[in-house]
Formats: structure tokens, C-alpha cells, sequence
């Protein structure tokens, strides 16, 4: 099937440069022009779907915004693609940059079969001009030779830093993760197709949204032993693989419980973990959304520098 790329401009999907400028709310600051989100100053990673649904949400506060206002906006039309996983997706990226809640939001509130509405008070300030002086017809031509230099020097710079680094970018070596088959341990067999279902979808997710550096592997039988028979070691040698993701479905009283654990290899040490309850009752509802939370919470980690010059650290050892 066609996969479109979104486009904010088709025809029929609503426009957001009308608000364009910084908008402010809580701790955080939101170029719109730019996509970038600053929490007191300092840049929060946000991928290119997740900060065009936020500017989207932030441009239509004070109502509730529709998925399908949202599809039309961001999606657009004439795109195939897998919306409703997408959506959610987007959603919990940016519930994580915030460090908000589903359950208990101070940002983004979902209005159940409707939308969202961004609920946080919002100011909006238009950009700095940059401030420019015309150089006048009567300049020296001195001055008017020491502004030519100047610029083609600025040039040259700009050219040779744009060579060094798009060769720096083609010798990164690939960060390699690992998702081993989640663990049903509720005692109940019918959990089990859950728990692969889960794993395939985090694997999905995480091929598909996650961040560009990051090789997944999810296929490999030795991924798939059982817990007792699972070698961290020998998955980290084996796979070459720098991070594996480990999973455990669980029946607490009256609640199914969900454990992702995201570890580093080969030193097996915790980087994060996610934890999931819904009613047993509602098998569907956390199916829908563990993988979408599960991937955006480790995504965001994955993507974070201090994780991987930690990693670097312990393997240097």
C-alpha cells in the first residue's frame, strides 16, 4: 500500500504557521517555527511526528481535538498508514518528554471515543526579528571587500563542516537491541498468544518509530528460550546486541500487570523500567496501549546521549 510522508499542507488539512512563534506553559517552551521543546532552557528530544501533534494540540487549546481532526492535520488524506498506532505513539513520546501522566495529566487530556485536549495555560510570544543594518551605496569599498571575505570564508566553513560531519554520520556504528519474548507468568495459557503479540508489536514499533541509530532484533531463537533458559551473556556476545528488552506479563489481585525492562549489555545493568496495570477484565485496553507506551518511554532512553556514553564507558573497561 502507498505510504504517503505527512504534508501540513494539502488542501484539506487545517493549518498551524497561523500561531506560529514560542509558546510557553509550565517549565517548558515550544518553538513552533522550529519544532524544538525546552524544558528551563535546556532541549528535550522530540522526534518530527510527536512535535507536529503538539503544535497541532497547542495551536487548538481550549477544545477537544479530534483523531480525525488530528489525521487530516498531521497524517493527511491521502496517507495509508496504521493511524491509530501511530497516534498513540506520538501521544505517549510526548507524555514522556513532559513527564506527564495518562492517568493523572497536567498537559494532555484524553476525552474518551473523542480526542485530546491540551489543558496547561499557554502564552504565546512571536520571535525575535534578527536586527539588520543596510550597508550603504556610499560604504568604503574597503568595508564592502572585508564583507565579501568574510562571507565567503563563512562558506567555505559551512561547506568543509557539513563533509566532516556527514562522514562522521557514515562510520556510527548502529546500537543494537534486543527483544527477548515477553514472559507469561499469570499461570493462565491464554495469555500466552498476548505475550507474543506484545513482543511483535514492541519489535514493530521500535523498527518503525524509534530512533534512526538503533538495529532491532526480535526473530532470533535464542530470544525466544524459555526465562530459565535465557543467557544475557550469550544474547550480548551472540547478537552483538548493546541493550536487550525483557518483558513479564503478570496477574496481581485483580490486575494484569506489564514489566518492560530495558537493560544494557554485557554489564546487565537496569536503564529503565515501565510498568503497566489494567483491570483483567480489560485484556483489549492494555494490549492497545502497552506496546505504544513500552516503546515510546524506551525510545526516548535509547535516544538519550547519556545512555550510550554510559554504555561506551562500560564496554571500554
Amino acid at each position: 500500500m502507498p505510504n504517503a510522508s505527512p504534508n501540513l499542507g494539502q488542501p484539506n488539512a487545517p493549518q498551524m504557521n497561523s500561531n506560529a512563534g514560542i509558546v510557553r506553559f509550565a517549565i517548558f517552551e515550544f518553538d513552533v517555527a522550529t519544532s524544538e521543546l525546552r524544558r528551563n532552557g535546556i532541549l528535550v528530544r522530540l522526534q518530527a511526528q510527536p512535535a507536529k501533534v503538539l503544535a497541532y494540540l497547542l495551536a487548538h487549546t481550549g477544545g477537544t481535538v479530534s483523531r480525525e481532526e488530528l489525521h487530516d492535520a498531521i497524517w493527511g488524506t491521502s496517507t495509508f498508514v496504521d493511524f491509530e498506532r501511530g497516534l498513540n505513539v506520538c501521544i505517549a513520546q510526548i507524555r514522556s518528554a513532559l513527564g506527564d501522566e495518562s492517568s493523572a495529566p497536567h498537559f494532555i487530556r484524553t476525552i474518551p471515543r473523542k480526542g485530546y485536549e491540551f489543558i496547561c495555560p499557554i502564552q504565546r510570544a512571536e520571535p525575535a526579528l534578527p536586527q539588520t543594518s543596510p550597508i550603504s551605496a556610499a560604504a568604503p569599498r574597503s568595508r564592502r571587500f572585508l564583507i565579501s571575505s568574510f562571507a565567503a570564508v563563512l562558506l567555505i566553513a559551512t561547506i568543509v563542516a557539513s563533509y566532516l560531519y556527514a562522514r562522521t554520520r557514515s562510520h556510527i556504528v548502529p546500537t543494537t537491541v534486543a527483544v527477548a519474548r515477553f514472559d507469561n507468568e499469570t499461570g493462565d495459557p491464554q495469555l500466552d498468544h498476548f505475550s507474543d503479540t506484545l513482543t511483535d508489536d514492541i519489535v514493530a514499533q521500535l523498527t518503525t518509530n524509534g530512533p534512526k541509530n538503533l538495529r532491532i532484533i526480535g526473530n532470533a531463537a535464542i530470544l525466544r528460550a524459555p526465562r530459565q533458559q535465557r543467557d544475557l551473556t550469550r544474547i550480548s556476545s551472540t547478537l552483538n546486541a548493546q541493550f536487550v528488552i525483557l518483558g513479564q506479563v503478570q496477574r496481581i489481585g485483580s490486575q494484569t500487570r506489564i514489566l518492560a525492562h530495558l537493560i544494557r549489555l554485557p554489564d546487565q545493568s537496569h536503564v529503565w523500567v515501565v510498568r503497566l496495570d489494567q483491570p483483567v477484565d480489560k485484556p483489549a485496553a492494555l494490549e492497545d496501549t502497552a506496546s505504544s507506551e513500552i516503546t515510546a518511554q524506551f525510545a526516548a532512553k535509547l535516544a538519550d546521549p547519556a545512555s550510550l556514553t554510559a554504555l561506551h564507558r562500560t564496554v571500554s573497561r
